[in-house]
């Protein structure tokens, strides 16, 4: 996997799909855990994109996959995600790319989608209105208490909170980087985003089973002109259901 280092020095990794079509390389950005790996090629949505002769860009945030993972917060939050998007951007030289998000990467992909104007169409999966009342993933399944008690415990049988050992049970999956991890969820984005500043047209994703994407109505109300799927699935699982790719890889064609 090829990489490039951020404007702070820690290392990002992307991986890159040849495709044959003439339209703009699709860029993914991955959930809060996940990677690249995880979230796009084991759940079939890069072979969807490339079956239909998309070019793929994948990139391992920072604290995720095979990025950077310093343990200091920060270096952490959505809008350092987002600089290593834009300079993701600046590497592919492309006038315009498309650029789907999920769950902590939507987050990313939205603030980015009012930074710079070389998205052509963007896909937002795995949140909902707790982007417009909290400006970030919903805290309020999932709070900073339990969540850090999840990511220190050293047994996870010890974790109480149904939630947040769900999460400690796929860190575990993925093997990731617990103090990397720590570092940014204590600099999760919680600030307005101007959703009303997004020109790109957008298509908001969420599976029928999310309690993290509860009303997406009122985010995708929140963007205008976009469009709303939903699908089956939570929140892990609504990417890998196949109607989660057909929706983007129509909506990007």
């Amino acid at each position: 996997m090829p990489s490039f280092q951020a404007s702070d020095g820690v290392e990002i990794y992307y991986q890159t799909w040849e495709g044959s079509s003439s339209q703009p390389p699709v860029v993914l950005h991955h959930g809060f855990i996940a990677n690249g790996l995880t979230n796009w090629v084991l759940t079939g949505v890069v072979d969807a994109l490339t079956g239909a002769g998309r070019r793929v860009v994948t990139i391992d945030a920072r604290g995720h996959g095979r990025s950077g993972k310093p343990h200091d917060p920060s270096f952490y939050g959505e809008v350092r995600m987002s600089d290593d998007l834009i300079m993701l951007f600046d590497l592919l030289g492309e006038p315009a790319v498309d650029l789907v998000g999920y769950s902590m990467g939507a987050v990313v992909s939205l603030i980015t989608a009012t930074r710079d104007t070389r998205i052509r169409r963007l896909v937002i999966g795995g949140v909902g209105a707790a982007v417009v009342e909290l400006g970030g993933v919903d805290t309020r399944v999932i709070g900073p208490d339990p969540l850090r008690e999840a990511l220190h415990a050293e047994d996870p049988a010890t974790i109480r909170n149904p939630a947040a050992a769900g999460f400690r049970a796929f860190i575990d999956a993925v093997g990731g980087d617990r103090a990397a991890l720590a570092a940014q969820a204590a600099r999760m984005h919680a600030d307005p985003i101007p959703l009303d500043t997004i020109t790109a047209p957008t298509l908001v994703v969420t599976g029928r089973d999310d309690v993290l994407a509860a009303r997406p109505e009122i985010l995708a109300k929140a963007i205008s002109g976009a469009q709303l799927t939903v699908t089956g699935g939570d929140h892990l699982g609504a990417v890998r259901e196949p109607a989660f790719a057909t929706a983007m890889v129509d909506f990007l064609a």
